[in-house]
C-alpha cells in the first residue's frame, strides 16, 4: 500500500496534476487505505505539493463515501455475506458480534469512538448497517467525526513528516523512493502515536511485548523449528523420515494430522464406555443437521450444555459449548464439515501424555498438565475488557479472552464478583497450564493404561480428561475422555510459566524419541509408516484450513472453547 500511494504520489509531482484530479486521487485512495492516505496528504502538504485545504477536502470526502459503502454493505448483504469472500478476509464474524455488542451499549457515540480507535471502525460501520441504523443520523454523526480525525491526523503526519523530508533531499533521493521512505516512516510513527495515545492501546502494547518475550505464547511457526530438525535428525538416525506415523497403527497416520476424532472416541468408547461421554457424529448436511442433533440429545436424555466440535479439528478451533436452541442453530449454519455433538463434561480438565513400547505389557504416563481456566474479581468501576486490560497475564491473551467474553465485554461486574474468563483446556486460546507430575498416582497410571490398551493400536498420545473430582480422578475412578489425540500432540506440561525454553526443548525432543522407537518396534512387526508424499498432502490440506479459519485475525469465532 506504501509502494502505490508513492506511486501516485510521483504521478502527481511529474504530471502537474491540477486540483481537482489530486482531489480525486486522495478520495479514491482513501478506499484502499484511509490512515495511510492521510498520512500521504500530510507528507504531501509539508513538501509544499499540495495545500493544506485540498489535502483535508480530499480525504474527509473519500472516508465519508467509504463508510457510508461499509454501512450500506451490512445494510443490504446481511450477516450471511460475512462468511463468503470477500467479506471474510478483512473481517471476522467475532469483530462484527463486538462491534454490534459495542454500538447497542453505546449507541451513535460508538461512530465518534471508532474513529479514534484503529482496528474498529470497518466491524462497527458493517454492525450498525446490520443493525438497521437510521441512515441519516448515522451520516451525521459519522461527518462530524471524520470531520475531526481527518485534519488531526493530516496535521500530525505535517508535523512528523517535515522532519524525515529534509533528509531525504539532502540524500538526493529519487521522488519514488523519497515518497515511499517518507509515507511509510510517518505512516509508522503515527500509528505508534495513536496507539500509545489511549489506555486500550497501551495495555495491548504490553500485551504484545509481554507475548514476545514469554516464549510459552510464541507462535507454532517461531518455536517449532528445532523440533522440525530434531525430528529430521531422529528420522535418519531410525531409517525412516516418517516412522514416528507408525506409533498408532490404530488412527490414521498415527494421528498425524486430519484424523476423525469421533472414529477415535468410538473405538475408545467399546472398551471403555464408562469413561467416554455420550458422542455422536453429525454428518454435513446444512439441511438437517439441527434436526439430527435434537434426536440425538433427545434420544440420550440430556440438556445442554453440549459440546460442538469439528470431526477433523485440532487445536480448540471452533470447540464449542452450546447453551440453547439458538446457539446450536447458529453454530451448525456456520459448519463446513462432519460434526461431533458430545455430553458436556464439567469439572477440571487435564491432559494426561501416556505411551506403551508394543513389546512392553505395561505403559506409562509421560506428563500430566493441570489446566486452569483464569478468573477476574470485579471492582464495581471498571468493565471486563478493562479488567482484562489491567491484568499482568490476562493482557498477553486479551485478544483471546475478548472473543470469549464478546458479548459481556462493556459489562461491569460487582465488588467481589468472579468473572470466569473462558472454559478451555487449550494454552492458545488463554488456559493457564501448569505441570500436574504431583496428581499422578500408581492408581491412576493404571487405570489410564488399562483405557488406552483396550484401544487396539494406540501406544502414544494424550488423553484430554474433565473430573468433577481430583481425588476420584487420582484413585483412577469417575472421569470422562472428552479427546484422544495422536502422535503430534504434545505433553502440554512444558507451557507451565516456571518452564525453560531448554526445559520444553528436552521434554519434546524426548517425546519425539519415544515415538520413533515405538515405530521402529512397530514397524519390525509389520506395520508401514506412512509415506512422505502422504504427510505433505495432509499438511497442505492442514495449511489451507488453517488459512480459512484464520480470516483476517487468527481469531476465534463467535463461539467459547471447550478443549484442544
Amino acid at each position: 500500500m506504501t509502494i502505490l500511494v508513492s506511486a501516485i504520489h510521483e504521478l502527481i509531482i511529474t504530471t502537474q496534476a491540477t486540483p481537482l484530479l489530486i482531489f480525486l486521487l486522495l478520495a479514491l485512495a482513501t478506499l484502499v487505505t484511509e490512515d495511510l492516505t492521510c498520512i500521504w496528504a500530510g507528507a504531501m502538504i509539508a513538501e509544499g505539493r499540495i495545500s493544506f485545504a485540498l489535502g483535508v477536502a480530499g480525504c474527509l470526502i473519500g472516508i465519508f463515501f467509504g463508510d457510508l459503502l461499509l454501512f450500506l454493505a451490512g445494510r443490504i448483504l446481511g450477516r450471511p455475506a460475512l462468511t463468503r469472500a470477500p467479506l471474510k478476509w478483512f473481517v471476522s464474524e467475532s469483530a462484527i458480534e463486538r462491534g454490534s455488542r459495542w454500538f447497542q451499549n453505546r449507541g451513535m457515540a460508538t461512530i465518534a469512538l471508532s474513529r479514534f480507535m484503529p482496528g474498529t471502525r470497518l466491524p462497527t460501520y458493517i454492525a450498525a448497517g446490520l443493525l438497521e441504523t437510521n441512515i441519516w443520523k448515522f451520516s451525521l454523526y459519522f461527518l462530524l467525526a471524520a470531520a475531526v480525525w481527518t485534519p488531526l491526523l493530516i496535521s500530525t503526519s505535517i508535523f512528523i513528516g517535515r522532519q524525515f523530508i529534509e533528509s531525504a533531499l539532502a540524500a538526493e533521493q529519487s521522488l519514488f523512493l523519497r515518497g515511499a521512505i517518507v509515507v511509510a516512516t510517518v505512516f509508522v510513527l503515527v500509528r505508534f502515536f495513536l496507539r500509545v495515545s489511549t489506555f486500550r492501546g497501551r495495555r495491548l502494547l504490553v500485551g504484545r511485548w509481554r507475548r514476545l518475550i514469554r516464549w510459552e505464547f510464541w507462535p507454532l511457526w517461531f518455536f517449532y523449528p528445532p523440533i522440525v530438525i530434531y525430528i529430521i535428525y531422529l528420522g535418519i538416525r531410525f531409517r525412516g523420515l516418517t516412522l514416528f506415523t507408525a506409533a498408532n497403527p490404530g488412527i490414521e497416520e498415527g494421528g498425524f494430522a486430519g484424523e476423525s476424532k469421533h472414529r477415535i472416541l468410538s473405538t475408545l468408547n467399546i472398551a471403555s464406555r464408562d469413561f467416554v461421554p455420550l458422542t455422536g457424529l453429525l454428518q454435513f448436511d446444512s439441511s438437517s443437521m439441527f434436526a439430527r442433533a435434537k434426536q440425538f440429545i433427545i434420544k440420550n436424555s440430556l440438556d445442554y450444555p453440549i459440546v460442538l466440535k469439528p470431526d477433523a479439528g485440532e487445536r480448540g478451533f471452533r470447540v464449542s459449548v452450546i447453551r440453547s436452541d439458538t446457539e446450536l442453530a447458529d453454530y451448525l449454519q456456520l459448519a463446513t464439515g462432519d460434526v461431533i455433538i458430545q455430553q458436556y463434561a464439567a469439572g477440571h480438565e487435564f491432559g494426561v501424555f501416556y505411551y506403551r513400547m508394543p513389546n512392553e505389557p505395561t505403559g506409562r504416563i509421560f506428563s500430566i498438565t493441570r489446566k486452569l481456566f483464569p478468573s477476574l474479581v470485579g471492582d464495581g468501576v471498571n468493565t471486563i475488557e478493562t479488567l482484562i486490560l489491567k491484568d499482568k497475564r490476562a493482557v498477553s491473551m486479551a485478544h483471546a479472552y475478548f472473543d470469549s467474553q464478546q458479548h459481556r465485554l462493556l459489562e461491569v461486574p460487582a465488588v467481589g464478583e468472579n468473572v470466569k474468563l473462558i472454559e478451555i483446556g487449550t494454552h492458545c486460546r488463554g488456559s493457564i497450564f501448569l505441570d500436574g507430575e504431583d496428581i499422578k498416582t500408581p492408581e491412576l497410571e493404571v487405570a489410564i493404561d488399562k483405557v488406552a490398551k483396550g484401544f487396539n493400536g494406540f501406544y502414544f498420545g494424550r488423553f484430554d480428561i474433565r473430573t468433577p473430582s481430583i481425588t476420584d480422578f487420582q484413585n483412577g475412578t469417575n472421569f470422562k475422555i472428552v479427546e484422544l489425540n495422536g502422535v503430534t500432540s504434545e505433553a502440554t506440561n512444558i507451557y507451565d510459566p516456571k518452564n525453560s525454553l531448554f526445559v520444553a526443548y528436552r521434554t519434546l525432543f524426548r517425546q519425539w524419541r519415544i515415538a520413533f522407537e515405538i515405530g521402529t518396534e512397530n514397524r519390525r512387526r509389520g506395520y508401514k509408516p506412512a509415506s512422505i508424499r502422504r504427510l505433505l498432502k495432509l499438511s497442505r490440506k492442514n495449511f489451507l484450513k488453517d488459512a480459512e479459519r484464520s480470516g483476517p485475525d487468527l481469531r476465534l469465532n463467535n463461539q467459547e472453547v471447550l478443549n484442544s
